[in-house]
């Protein structure tokens, strides 16, 4: 899926070294709600924190903290 102006920053919590794929069957969601090419970011690969892109509707209902991803641009 490509970005979307609807896609907020979902962090979870998964096992140290997680895919996307793994992300994506642990939180129950679809490919189509998320940014596959985002992908899924390690911000502390040895504690299993990550942040991937996905839907508003689909961060609502995903177990992790939910965060707003605003567009940056150069001014």
């Amino acid at each position: 899926m490509s970005a979307r102006p609807d896609m907020v920053l979902l962090q979870v919590s998964l096992p140290p070294g997680a895919t996307l794929a793994d992300a994506l069957d642990v939180l129950g969601l679809a490919e189509e709600e998320v940014d596959t090419g985002y992908g899924l970011v390690a911000l502390l690969p040895e504690a299993g924190l990550y942040v991937l892109r996905v839907t508003e509707e689909a961060g609502r209902r995903a177990a992790g903290q939910v965060f707003s991803d605003p567009r940056i641009e150069p001014s």
